[in-house]
């Protein structure tokens, strides 16, 4: 605007000037000044004429070629669809400089700087925590259900026992489980309330026995020699002498107890009836009702200690988020060839985008061009190159009347 100001004001210059030296003593310089204002308006109308022109009708008379761009209104629009697409932004510049970028550098060069702030780390644990605060839990039980299900069922049961199976002998958990119950059993055994237990049992069987002949008299005999006390004695003695014996690492009947033992187990892990059986059960249990809620607190559980252990790390500055995205990035540089491969995957990929959306620029400019109508287009034209336009007005103005003075001087030699 002031641009188209300061051609206006030139114009009124020029003409203000041109009617005043009309009144001046006619002299030399009189007659000078009167052949350059004259030459100036003459040149100002001119341009303004000429400007006008590109844009609108002058004085809104539909003088012949004049409203020149709105004319030429498709014909400018398919210059400059062309131009873009053939010159300004063809497909090899595009892909030349495509070709100049490396992307995942950048972006890594990029996030290692954002990472860097402590409000960066901050806010991507708010984020975090903010996700897994809103996490549907109610509507992951049942995926975890069917995952866990689609698992037993596919697993290679007599596989996995045999594995497992291995691992508890390789590990001797066998006879670690046989001395806990052992030494469980000692202990048991050791107690004064069992002595008295098994005196009283003991007693109670003597009392109800029914033994006749020589037998019956011994038997009736030693009963009579005994109370509960020392025949709870006696068992609890021979129950600590016998555990004592299976806990010895070499006596026989502890070996020959967990040769049987092996045997067994290596029985029902190839036993296929026994293995479907198990899966079996385990698949109504995770079917029962009580299961989905197990899961279900338990996913809560896991939720709990994510947002204790969210608030935690933010309250530090987020340290391990950066560090385990510094480990990432060491881990990513430490492969040059598969960051190349991703740099020309990456780069190929929008090229490819590129090139096959390319016609897209010139649909763009001409229906955005199309949308608008007249008043808007000469706005957008007018706002653009209008003011160097108007400059031309202004140079028309003075060059004018510099060029009338010239004229003028001419005329007088």
């Amino acid at each position: 605007m002031g641009s188209k100001n300061l051609a206006g004001i030139s114009l009124i210059v020029m003409a203000a000037g041109f009617v005043i030296s009309l009144f001046l003593p006619e002299n030399v310089w009189t007659f000078l000044l009167i052949g350059g204002f004259e030459a100036g308006l003459v040149g100002g109308l001119a341009d303004w004429f000429a400007v006008t022109a590109l844009f609108r009708h002058p004085l809104g008379i539909p003088i012949p070629h004049t409203s020149l761009l709105l004319k030429n209104k498709s014909r400018i629009v398919e210059s400059l669809v062309s131009a873009m697409e053939t010159q300004l932004l063809n497909k090899e510049s595009i892909v030349r400089q495509l070709r100049k970028l490396n992307l995942i550098r950048g972006a890594s060069r990029m996030l290692t700087r954002m990472m860097s702030r402590k409000r960066t780390r901050e806010q991507v644990l708010d984020y975090a925590a903010e996700a897994i605060a809103k996490l549907p839990l109610d509507k992951a039980v049942e995926p975890v259900r069917e995952a866990a299900e689609n698992y037993i069922r596919g697993v290679d049961a007599a596989g996995l026992a045999d594995r497992a199976l291995t691992k508890l002998l390789n590990d001797s958990y066998e006879i670690k489980l046989f001395d806990y119950a052992l030494n469980e059993a000692k202990t048991w055994a050791q107690r004064p309330e069992t002595k008295d237990t098994m005196g009283t049992l003991a007693m109670d069987q003597l009392s109800n026995a029914k033994v006749g002949g020589f037998t019956g008299f011994a038997f009736q005999a030693f009963a009579g020699m005994v109370n509960e006390d020392k025949l709870g004695s006696m068992i609890q003695t021979m129950l600590v002498a016998g555990i004592d014996s299976l806990l010895d690492p070499y006596g026989e009947q502890r070996l020959a107890i967990l040769r049987e033992v092996r045997v067994k187990l290596f029985e029902a892990a190839g036993d296929e009836e026994k293995l479907e059986y198990v899966r079996g059960q385990v698949l109504e249990v995770l079917h029962e009702a009580s299961t989905a809620a197990f899961i279900r607190e338990n996913l809560e559980k896991l939720r709990e200690f994510a947002l204790a252990k969210t608030a935690q790390e933010r309250a530090n500055g987020g340290r391990i988020v950066f560090r385990l995205y510094a480990a990432a990035v060491r881990g990513i540089a430490s492969e040059p060839e598969r960051v190349e491969l991703w740099e020309e995957k990456t780069r190929g990929a929008i090229m490819q985008l590129a090139e096959n959306n390319h016609y897209r620029i010139g649909q763009l400019v001409r229906d955005n061009v199309e949308r608008m109508d007249d008043e808007q287009l000469v706005e957008m034209l007018e706002d653009k190159i209008g003011k160097d336009l108007q400059w031309i007005r202004v140079n028309g103005a003075v060059c004018g009347f510099l060029v009338g003075i010239v004229l003028s001087l001419i005329q007088l030699f």
